[in-house]
């Protein structure tokens, strides 16, 4: 093991000790309790499989037999999720055949960012996470079930359904992944499409033609994003199948793994004689092996946020310190678009996740010692899967990456170390992605030009007002002020900028996530501006110092002078109604720093 990663990790438990042997505690009392369905009334397990098929009913009588939850955040609009229509009876026959039982016990909201960016509607964006855990929790709430099975992918929804599972922490649980869109219009087309519209160069018809190609079938966006971070993150982890998540929908190989997963979850849970349930798998280990990955990729920033909600419900303290210096020492491994051109079709077809782990352990950067639903240890996630006639086998990953432009070698990465960093300063406590940031734009130092919205950036660039060296500071954009939208809306305006030749970058108390790219962001800044934070007191003009070699962000003005600085206000009321907001007041009100996991669930706990 590598020393950081062995220091990072002891730290995480002594830091964890009491929230995690609390949290172990409650699990083990409930899973003493279990199955809970000998537990209800016969008036409660009457309603319970009322709907069921006879069959169905004699097997849920009994307690010898598992019950399986499908909880499931399918819609139609997601593209990644669209293929879900079909998973239930997958399941079911599958569930089957293993003489139990599968029922659908809920499903969760599951919005789209690629939608809402830059609409009202990605206000609500943060905390649909937190409504998807309570969704979750409300769906497993019947006391009806032995395992659980979790169908998500996307950006806010496989934490939102993990943090929810992990209430139910005593029961076997494996996420079912449905797989990327083949390969559409090349990213780097679509990146140069994207910044001559911005530029007013081309209309909106060959905008929508460009992002139609690019988005174009069932399956998973194929940059490297944050619904595919959460797809590596969660392999990493070991709570999928080996190997599982970047084989595209609708295929073979894709329904072969449905149907293994549901067997192994059935495999796993009590009545079969199982005795570890997520809970057990969600580890101090498995955490920084998920972060380990997060680094190692480049992925995306949301996970400095989703990630320490994750590890709460678990009763796991991690903080941004902790990725930093995992990030000073693990290296980088991958080049998948926004970090470089190819997506996660080509990371797949070069070895993929199997072959990363296997480098990851060999290097001493992961934990091999950790239960995963597969059994205990990681090196089973060394084998990628495939189908021998027709049927479900497992084979080692190639000794070399097939595509060594997109997929390294941990003795020969793309660099020495990850590609994230803290900052801090008097405008207060960051992070700052820099894996697609080339080495002569991270550090920037230029005047401050002040918005309080990201929509007041555009009328700016139009006018011309933004053709210099600057730093853009978009403020009142925290989870407090509007929910923390993302702001990839400014990305093509800032990225022309940069192209023109000016040294430019953003500071903001918003996110960018996983797209963030080549212009220097620093993100997730606290104490947010609604809170009376640094922000608030920077003035258009003041000259903004962004180093992300140093993890510096700070203003060059007399001390005293900016704390006499009275802090601006924003009329903030048109975030607040429409679109569903008014409902969101309570969960912007409570939520706590990005650094805390962005959530009201550890900030004002009943």
């Amino acid at each position: 093991m590598h020393p950081i990663v062995g220091k990072v990790t002891q730290r995480i438990i002594e830091r964890s000790r009491a929230t995690r042997q609390d949290y172990l505690a409650r699990m083990n009392e409930l899973k003493a309790q279990s199955p809970h369905r000998s537990s209800l009334s016969c008036g409660n397990l009457a309603h319970g499989f009322a709907a069921c098929s006879q069959n169905d009913k004699d097997t849920l009588k009994f307690m010898n037999k598992a019950n399986v939850a499908i909880v499931s955040a399918y819609n139609d609009m997601l593209s990644a999720h669209q293929p879900y229509e079909t998973f239930p009876d997958i399941i079911r026959k599958a569930a089957h055949n293993m003489g139990s039982v599968a029922q659908f016990a809920g499903g969760t909201p599951a919005m789209c960012d690629g939608v809402t960016q830059g609409q009202p509607g990605m206000e609500l964006s943060l905390f649909s996470r937190d409504t998807i855990a309570m969704s979750t929790a409300v769906a497993l709430s019947h006391n009806m079930f032995d395992a659980t099975l979790l169908l998500g992918i996307c950006d806010k929804i496989v934490p939102g359904l993990l943090i929810g599972s992990l209430s139910f922490g005593y029961l076997p649980t494996v996420l079912v992944p449905a797989g990327p869109m083949p390969s559409g219009l090349p990213n780097k087309e679509k990146q140069r499409i994207r910044q001559l519209y911005a530029e007013g160069k081309i209309g909106r018809d060959e905008l929508l033609e460009a992002e139609s190609q690019s988005y174009h079938s069932p399956g998973t966006c194929t940059f490297y994003g944050t619904a595919n971070s959460n797809q590596l993150l969660v392999e990493v982890m070991g709570l999928h199948l080996p190997g599982a998540a970047f084989v595209n929908p609708n295929t073979p190989l894709r329904d072969e793994l449905t149907r293994a997963a549901t067997e192994q979850v059935i495999r796993l849970s009590k009545p079969h004689g199982g005795e570890l349930g997520l809970g057990d798998m969600v580890d101090e280990k498995s955490i920084v092996n998920a972060v380990v990955a997060l680094l190692v990729t480049g992925g995306s920033t949301n996970h400095t946020i989703h990630w320490i909600a994750i590890a709460r419900a678990a009763g796991i303290v991690i903080d941004w310190n902790d990725y930093a210096e995992l990030s000073s020492v693990v290296p980088s491994m991958t080049r998948i678009y926004p970090n470089g051109q190819e997506d996660v079709n080509a990371f797949h077809e070069a070895g993929g996740t199997p072959f990363l782990i296997r480098e990851l352990l060999e290097g001493g950067f992961l934990h091999n010692d950790v239960n995963t639903v597969v059994g205990r240890d990681l090196e089973r996630y060394t084998h990628g899967p495939e189908l021998e006639d027709d049927k479900l086998a497992w084979a080692p990953a190639p000794e070399n990456s097939l595509r060594p432009e997109v997929l390294s070698s941990a003795s020969r990465p793309f660099a020495p170390d990850g590609g994230l960093r803290v900052l801090n300063g008097n405008l207060g406590r960051g992070v700052i992605k820099v894996s697609a940031v080339a080495r002569e734009h991270r550090k920037v130092t230029a005047p401050a030009v002040v918005f309080n919205d990201q929509n007041e950036l555009k009328a700016a660039f139009d006018a011309g007002d933004l053709d210099k060296d600057c730093i853009v500071v978009v403020r009142f954009q925290g989870p407090k002020a509007n929910g923390m939208p993302e702001l990839h809306k400014l990305t093509p305006y800032l990225g022309v900028l940069q192209d023109r030749g000016f040294q430019v970058g953003l500071v903001t108390d918003g996110r960018m996530s996983g797209a963030s790219g080549k212009v220097p962001a620093a993100i997730h800044v606290y104490p947010e501006a609604l809170d009376g934070g640094p922000l608030a007191r920077v003035r258009t003009g003041d000259v903004v110092s962004l180093d992300a070699e140093t993890g510096q962000l700070s203003l060059d003005v007399p001390e005293a002078e900016f704390a006499d600085r009275k802090p601006a206000i924003a009329d903030l009321t048109h975030y607040h109604h429409g679109y569903g907001r008014e409902l969101f007041g309570w969960l912007r009100r409570s939520a706590s720093t990005p650094e805390e996991g962005a959530s009201f669930f550890w900030n004002h706990e009943a």
